[in-house]
């Protein structure tokens, strides 16, 4: 791709234009600005009337918020090989685009954000017929705030056949109702009523499971399930981000939007960030919750650090994680035992993993390495998503998947999405899952599969 010093906005167009006759082919232009200040949470409720088609993601770790709205260019795939298909879309797009950008920060200029389902090969549908198995989105417009400053990039299609003022004047058309100071009001969900699941069936088929543990045909495997949640009136979802993103500082805050749905969530748990060829992956196994009083916190930690379920579940994670590592990675740096990670409901155990990764590899192909770990799918990997597609008892779509983002400077992050919700109008469906063993029993893994939904469920409608 060729970065560029900003020239005006009209001389952009015109030779994109000219490039787009030329070369009888459309013209990928990015185009970053250094803006006052944003707020995230405005530009994504001002961006509801240009398009059904938003994007947000907040760090966990650093002060870093995107906020996409519209769509300059998706990426597809439904193939078994759906992350080499899209970095393969990816380079190409990046390999022949134009950026016209003085900044340089990461997160800027040409980004693309979306996320793959748990299994391409899960057949059913049902809830998720607005979310492709993986989709990747170039955003039309992006306000990336990076520690206290605001850049906003504008990415354009180019045809031959278009023209420039027409352009420019929907171009700021736009601009200006994104950074309006208008006031904006949003309430949080009232629920009304909500529906679990088949909880009586989940249970029996943590029972079967760890039968069929037992008699050795895996090791270990995550069963989740689901909540139907009713509200009174349609969800507005940027309430429901900005409430997560106050009450569950250490998490990763995201929303994805397609066709008029939502999957959201605040997840702890990061899968790769990738910052100038140096890797960080995150290993998050073993949970229990928070405890009332300092003192039963205390205890409540005390008791996962040493619980041999919790410990064996997470030394599974760890194991899986450096191996995948290792195989495109140098210089990898794990501790020999883990620290708890506290959030605001739960406590989980934690292990950093950092390395170098080598030259020849992208971030998307540690994610599919990485992807799913054995606290999300199981062990062995492959025969644990089979027993998962076999016998749980939902289809998780893009729950328990990666999602996240990149940039054409190599840069990226994806988590792993759980304590998640998909919000279709005024009904949401949420999810959680447990790791089974065999000692499992599944009234106590019911019960932490309740204490996983409650950070969902405070931002929809309380607990």
């Amino acid at each position: 791709m060729l970065h560029t010093k900003v020239p005006q906005l009209d001389k952009i167009i015109e030779d994109a234009i000219n490039r787009a006759r030329k070369q009888e082919t459309p013209q990928l232009v990015s185009v970053v600005d250094h803006i006052s200040p944003q707020d995230p949470f405005h530009f994504l409720y001002a961006g509801r009337a240009i398009d059904q088609h938003r994007s947000f993601w907040k760090s966990a770790d650093e002060d870093f918020t995107m906020v996409g709205i519209g769509s300059a260019r998706k990426l597809y795939s439904s193939s078994a090989k759906r992350f080499d298909d899209i970095q393969t879309l990816w380079t190409t797009i990046t390999s022949k685009a134009v950026t016209y950008d003085e900044f340089g920060e990461k997160g800027t200029g040409i980004v693309s954000l979306g996320g793959f389902s748990f299994d391409p090969e899960q057949t059913s549908t049902r809830p998720w017929e607005s979310f492709s198995d993986s989709q990747m989105t170039i955003p039309a417009f992006l306000l990336t705030n990076k520690d206290g400053t605001s850049y906003l990039t504008t990415n354009l299609f180019i045809y031959p056949e278009d023209h420039t003022q027409q352009i420019i004047h929907q171009i700021e058309e736009q601009q200006d109702m994104l950074l309006s100071e208008s006031p904006w009001d949003v309430d949080l969900p009232v629920r009304t009523g909500e529906k679990e699941i088949a909880p009586e069936a989940w249970k029996e088929s943590v029972r079967k499971a760890t039968e069929d543990i037992k008699n050795g045909s895996l090791d270990k495997v995550v069963l989740a399930r689901e909540l139907r949640v009713i509200f009174k009136e349609p969800v507005r979802v940027e309430a429901v981000l900005k409430a997560l993103a106050d009450m569950q500082k250490n998490s990763y805050i995201f929303a994805f939007e397609s066709e008029g749905d939502y999957f959201i969530g605040a997840t702890p748990e990061r899968l790769a960030k990738l910052d100038q060829q140096q890797l960080v992956s995150t290993c998050l196994a073993g949970t229990v919750p928070r405890g009332k009083t300092e003192e039963e916190d205390e205890r409540f930690g005390q008791e996962l650090l040493y619980d041999p379920k919790n410990r064996q579940e997470h030394q599974f994670v760890v194991e899986m994680i450096r191996e995948a590592v290792e195989a495109c990675c140098h210089d990898v740096q794990i501790p020999d035992k883990p620290v708890l990670y506290p959030l605001r409901n739960l406590q989980h155990l934690y292990t950093p993993v950092t390395a170098v990764l080598n030259p020849g590899y992208t971030l998307l192909e540690v994610v599919e390495k990485l992807h799913p770990t054995p606290a999300l799918g199981g062990l062995p990997q492959k025969e644990s998503v089979q027993y998962i597609r076999s016998h749980e008892i939902l289809n998780r779509g893009w729950y328990a998947g990666p999602i996240g983002w990149i940039d054409d400077r190599d840069n990226g992050e994806f988590a792993v999405a759980i304590r998640s919700a998909l919000i279709q109008g005024s009904e949401a469906s949420l999810f959680a899952g447990c790791g089974v063993v065999e000692d499992s029993d599944p009234e106590a893994e019911y019960e932490e599969t309740a204490v996983k939904l409650k950070p969902m469920l405070s931002v929809l409608g309380g607990c």
